[in-house]
């Protein structure tokens, strides 16, 4: 090998290296923090408790495809407790993202500049956006990003009349669009973009109609393969309706958040978006004068309406649901930022200073959510305790049963969920409640949205029955502990009495 073609791969991997450095600086201060996000813990528990024979939907509810358990299922099955295992697979899928980022800046016509700065501020938009551990888009991002590239090689294919390479190319994107849908069902408009595209290319080089509506038929399947696979099993086991009712049925059962609350989130993603939007804006602007390939960027920039048609599709506007926005917008703005100091400086500037900001200000919740989970594990004995308002891993740290399939908290105690879960969330919290919980954990957080009927009936229970016996800081409120009144309180360590605490007719 000679020292030019050695020089030559160098560079070749330099960019990736890099943006693992970048990602490792962005997301290493929270490896082990169980507490990163609300989402991921309860994807982990799900994961987690599919090893233990428990069915989604059946056992333990939520609407998220069975795809991204299925992930945290293999996940758990990695050393520890999952918590940094999960947060190093998702740390190696945004890398790799980045690197397709930075690939697909190249190939609309960035400089190396600018593509590599597309893949850092794809890392950067991440964690802006709630994105720092495992949220379900730092998975699928990256099957979506193959799937993007392998898109962007079709004026290419077109102009050679290589249709076999269009069909295989559109069955491979197709399969991983798909799969991202088993993760979350939005990357469904961008996987009928990539089958739309292959499709016009296809017919372009010539091929006959019955030949093009072959390959779609082929592509429709192979796009449709992951969910219907899942479809056909829980049919199999006679559970269609369980599943349609939690995949479909009840998404569109929710009455929904404040609109004032989902405005001001949408603006906060914007707001967030804000460098990126406008150099992207700035690249279509000006697509002629920037030298890009514009059969590319026509497809980069339907990739990105594709993106935002799943992003507005959901309407209540967390954060989180902006990380799809960030692939298709940083590769887009990348001809801009190629072209502009200015703007290359500001697109960096802005949010790896926010993000050091909040680094510096912010409190780490960590260590007390896992003194939270010893307090539970100590004093639960073989008993289920109940997470009425708080962090989903503690059932997973404390090794404890669940006492509910509606164990994340927002299903039985917020209003927004009321008549979307199939039952009567008061009621079932009554149920729980009625079943004397060994240890009840709660919040001090002051909501809006509170189920009525929900939070009566633990305020009534916790007066009557238990006593406040640990409280630690999670995020501007605090978690607090309520022990039953005829156990006695037992610290992390020591061994539980072997009787209940006494009560004033046995000091009689």
């Amino acid at each position: 090998m000679t020292s030019s073609t050695t020089a030559s791969s160098g560079s070749r991997w330099t960019p990736a290296l890099i943006l693992l450095m970048i990602a490792l600086a962005i997301r290493v201060w929270d490896f082990g923090n169980p507490v990163i996000a609300v989402d991921e813990q309860y994807y982990l528990l799900v994961g987690d408790r599919m090893l233990h024979g428990a069915i989604p939907f059946l056992d333990i509810w939520d609407r998220k495809p069975i795809g991204l358990f299925l992930l945290f299922a293999a996940i758990r099955l990695l050393p520890g407790d999952g918590i940094l295992a999960y947060q190093l697979v998702a740390t190696g899928c945004a890398w790799l993202t980045a690197v397709l980022v930075h690939h697909g800046a190249m190939r609309i016509g960035a400089t190396r500049r600018g593509a590599l700065a597309a893949g850092a501020t794809y890392l950067a938009g991440l964690s802006l956006l709630s994105g720092g551990g495992g949220q379900a888009p730092v998975f699928y991002n990256l099957p979506i990003a193959i799937a993007a590239l392998l898109t962007f090689r079709l004026p290419a294919l077109a102009a050679a009349n290589d249709r076999r390479a269009i069909v295989r190319g559109g069955a491979l994107a197709c399969l991983l669009a798909g799969i991202a849908i088993q993760m979350k069902y939005t990357p469904a408009f961008e996987g009928a973009f990539f089958g739309l595209a292959h499709l016009w290319f296809h017919r372009r080089t010539g091929a006959p109609v019955s030949a093009t509506l072959g390959a779609a038929l082929l592509w429709i399947a192979v796009g449709l393969a992951p969910s219907l696979a899942a479809l056909g099993w829980y049919t199999a086991h006679d559970l269609f309706a369980t599943f349609w009712f939690a995949n479909v049925t009840s998404i569109f059962l929710r009455p929904g958040y404040p609109l004032a609350q989902v405005v001001m989130r949408l603006l906060g993603i914007l707001v967030q978006l804000l460098p990126l939007i406008a150099a992207a804006a700035i690249t279509w602007h000006r697509r002629a004068h920037l030298g890009i390939d514009r059969a590319v960027a026509r497809l980069a920039f339907g990739w990105l309406i594709a993106a935002s048609l799943g992003f507005l599709a959901i309407g209540t506007f967390f954060d989180h649901y902006g990380l799809p926005l960030v692939a298709p917008l940083a590769i887009a703005a990348a001809p801009a930022l190629s072209r502009h100091a200015k703007l290359l400086a500001i697109a960096l500037i802005v949010p790896f200073t926010i993000l050091a900001v909040e680094r510096v200000v912010r409190r780490d919740d960590s260590a007390g959510a896992y003194a939270l989970a010893r307090i539970v594990q100590a004093n639960s004995g073989d008993e289920c305790p109940y997470v009425f308002r708080g962090d989903t891993v503690t059932y997973l740290l404390a090794r404890t049963c669940v006492p509910t399939p509606y164990a994340f908290p927002n299903l039985l105690s917020l209003s927004t969920e009321q008549g979307a879960t199939g039952i009567n969330e008061a009621a079932e919290v009554r149920r729980i409640l009625a079943n004397r919980p060994p240890v009840i954990v709660t919040s001090t957080r002051r909501l809006s949205i509170w189920n009525v009927g929900s939070l009566r009936a633990l305020k009534a229970t916790l007066a009557s029955d238990y006593r406040l016996v640990f409280t630690t800081r999670r995020l501007k409120d605090r978690s607090a502990v309520y022990l039953r009144n005829d156990r006695v309180f037992v610290a992390p360590g020591q061994r539980a009495p072997s009787s209940p605490v006494p009560t004033a007719a046995d000091g009689r």
